[in-house]
């Protein structure tokens, strides 16, 4: 036994002894038998998992899936040169006739962003991108261009849906599903900034439902600090996977750059106006003809009214659905086929979305009274702007 302890200690010396020599001669030798992929993950510092890490925090595939569809819109327009204000005097008319103002109109140009919607050609944008032009450009991310005509546009969202005259399949957008960002969403704005071409900006949703802003009849915005500067106007804001959650159109700004206030229309409202204005030409809505107002604490009080919920009736078109009806001033409006009516951008938007000829439950408090009046929907009339 003790023999065979012997040598066991001594093939243990001798093998210590050869790596040693070998360690301290050939160490190549000794790495040559390391696996492959140790040596590559320590090679190559960017791979394995700290690759992992840096895709997970990149918005590249977002980025790849929108930006061919946003577009860049051109338009030229006409404007009339004003009048010398010397030609409107009597004493210059007196020495030098009535002379006419013949000089050429002025031809202005414009710059905005698109988003194309269908593989077809059907582009969404601002209203005001395109307002008054008559001629229209379209730059696609590949550089090609191509005429569009206008199709329809919606004043009172600010949104327009142009056609372009092309040839062959566009990549389109991916629309994303109604209501689905929520505040603190990561979306990335996407456009044509100062017109320094396409423009990939990211921030998060600071707000979801922002009315009251004076910008259109029609507001219910998302905000987002995602810069949006002059040349994103239509353009895209999408969420992290790349699907369109609205279309940027204004910013809150003293100096005319961004100050991290953006705001854009939310995906449903724009396919809403898409597919009106592609079936129709234009976007019908419903209207009763009443002037509304907000019900302040101090009315609420004097109508005796226990909170300021609803929209108190100011005044009431003549001939309009709502007399028909036998809405009268002073009527506060609670509901709408059985829907509570909070405040007055509220209830303009349920009447909106009613389409004409349809008879709407309307319930009334008038005095001490609740009152329920079938009214017949009208068509709301066309914007002064758009005839």
């Amino acid at each position: 036994m003790r023999r065979l302890w012997l040598i066991f200690a001594q093939a243990v010396t001798v093998s210590v002894a050869v790596l040693f020599v070998l360690n301290t001669l050939k160490p190549e030798w000794l790495k040559g038998a390391a696996p492959a992929s140790v040596v590559a993950i320590l090679e190559a510092p960017g791979t394995g998992a700290t690759s992992t890490t840096a895709a997970a925090g990149s918005y590249a595939e977002a980025a790849k899936r929108s930006m061919p569809a946003v577009v860049h819109i051109y338009t030229a327009k006409d404007i009339a040169r004003p009048r010398h204000p010397l030609l409107d005097d009597p004493i210059f008319r007196h020495f030098f006739g009535d002379r006419q103002d013949n000089a050429p109109a002025q031809r202005a140009s414009g710059l905005g962003s698109g988003v194309i919607a269908s593989p077809d050609g059907f582009i969404l944008t601002n209203n005001h991108v395109i307002d008054g032009a008559d001629e229209i450009e379209v730059a696609l991310n590949d550089g090609r261009k191509f005429p569009a005509k206008l199709v329809g546009r919606d004043p009172e969202t600010d949104l327009a849906v142009l056609k372009l005259q092309g040839n062959g399949q566009l990549p389109a957008i991916t629309f994303g599903a109604k209501d689905a960002l929520e505040v603190g969403d990561v979306v990335l704005a996407i456009g044509n900034p100062f017109g320094v071409g396409q423009t990939v900006t990211m921030g998060i949703v600071s707000a979801l439902g922002r009315s009251q802003l004076g910008i259109n009849t029609f507001e219910n915005y998302i905000q987002t600090d995602a810069a949006i500067n002059p040349g994103n106007s239509g353009g895209a804001l999408v969420d992290s996977q790349g699907s369109l959650v609205g279309i940027n159109t204004a910013i809150y700004s003293r100096s005319g750059g961004s100050l991290g206030i953006g705001f854009a229309i939310p995906v449903s409202i724009a396919r809403n106006v898409l597919e009106q204005i592609v079936a129709t030409g234009q976007v019908t809505r419903g209207w009763i003809g009443v002037e509304i107002q907000e019900i302040t604490p101090e009315l609420a009080e004097s109508f005796g009214i226990p909170d300021t919920e609803g929209a108190l009736i100011a005044g009431v078109l003549r001939g309009s659905p709502a007399e028909d009806a036998g809405i009268r001033p002073g009527d506060i409006l609670l509901g709408v086929e059985g829907k509570p009516v909070h405040d007055p951008k509220g209830m303009l938007e349920m009447v909106a979305g009613l389409p004409p000829g349809h008879r709407a439950q309307f319930h009334v408090r008038r005095a001490d009274t609740d009152l329920d009046l079938q009214v017949e929907i009208g068509r709301r009339p066309t914007p002064a702007s758009e005839r």
